[in-house]
């Protein structure tokens, strides 16, 4: 059975299940538990559940020590920009101990933060920055698209025994979906095949999933079929779903909301030319924003970001079809 909810309330209510399964899961972050309204503080109680201080070198650096102590903290940081204010504890420090230590210690820690904030909010709160994390060993680094995955990663993420980055997209938030009743989780490194197509390969993450979707079901009605691809984690990556369906197809394109050398596009597109090459009928193509900081500007905000007709447009260009006309 299922129920709709917002991606959003997903991610909630996964939080709310496990600390409800698991007693050692904790909840804080700066803006949390500031009231006694507060539904997680209501049931879970300030034990658990806890305001920080100002500052994510705090609150990340206690996150570590807590979870190094048996207990599983989820850290509401808001904004993943956030995350550079405490790059040592987020890159140097959790993801190092496990491996440091020979496997005997576990820093069972989420860190969860929202990004692409793509509405106005300008050039500090709208960047899409997990391309600087993913290539971190020890780190894994998860992008939910839709609110069941929400759901399903977030447990996922608080069972892990060692540090997961949960990044969620703001222009998501109150998008509704139908999520499973009940205890749900997805296994990291496995992609979803969210429409499946001969004739292209369309690798998306997070918030361009739903522009490469709607981009597939354009040109279905000009007869082309575009298999559109969600990696859903991005460390670890699921190569393996990639190229059985490049293998198939023999094009790919690439849609990511960061810029080109920071990407997610860029390293998909490395892996598939280093272990997919012979598939590939012609080079693979890139739809990402462009090489600059988001403007305050509408128009020129979008035309910095990836959209339908960028996509639309690339798929056109690499079956040698006409554009379409607007």
């Amino acid at each position: 059975m299922t129920h709709s909810i917002p991606y959003v309330a997903a991610i909630d209510e996964a939080i709310r299940e496990e600390m409800e399964r698991d007693p050692s899961v904790l909840y804080f972050g700066q803006n949390i538990a500031t009231a006694p309204e507060d539904p997680f503080l209501r049931q879970f109680g300030r034990d658990r559940v806890r305001v920080t201080p100002i500052s994510e070198t705090a609150e990340i650096g206690m996150a570590t020590g807590a979870a190094m102590a048996g207990y599983r903290p989820v850290v509401e940081l808001y904004m993943a920009e956030f995350l550079l204010v405490a790059a040592d504890q987020v890159i140097n420090e959790g993801p190092r101990f496990h491996f440091m230590s020979g496997g005997q210690v576990k820093v069972p820690v989420v860190l969860k933060a929202g990004y692409g904030f793509t509405c106005g909010w300008a050039g500090q709160h709208t960047g899409s920055i997990y391309g600087m994390f993913m290539g971190v060993p020890g780190l894994k680094v998860v992008l939910p698209a839709t609110a069941a995955d929400a759901k399903g990663l977030m447990t996922t993420a608080i069972r892990d025994d060692n540090p997961v980055l949960f990044l969620h997209h703001y222009l998501l938030a109150l998008e509704p979906g139908d999520v499973p009743d009940g205890e749900y989780a997805i296994p990291f490194g496995k992609a979803d095949v969210k429409r499946a197509g001969t004739d292209v390969t369309l690798v998306a993450t997070g918030w361009t999933v739903g522009k490469a979707l709607a981009a597939a079901d354009r040109l279905a009605a000009d007869g082309v079929s575009v298999e559109v691809i969600d990696p859903r984690t991005v460390s670890p990556l699921d190569t393996e779903t990639i190229l059985a369906s490049v293998e198939k197809t023999g094009r790919l394109v690439l849609v990511d909301q960061a810029t080109k050398h920071s990407s997610v596009a860029a390293v998909v597109a490395a892996e598939v030319a280093e272990k997919g090459f012979s598939s590939l009928r012609m080079p693979v193509s890139m739809v990402t924003a462009l090489d600059s900081p988001i403007a305050y500007s509408q128009p020129v905000e979008d035309y910095v970001l990836p959209n339908e007709e960028k996509i639309t447009s690339a798929i056109r260009q690499m079956l040698g079809l006409a554009s379409a006309t607007t």
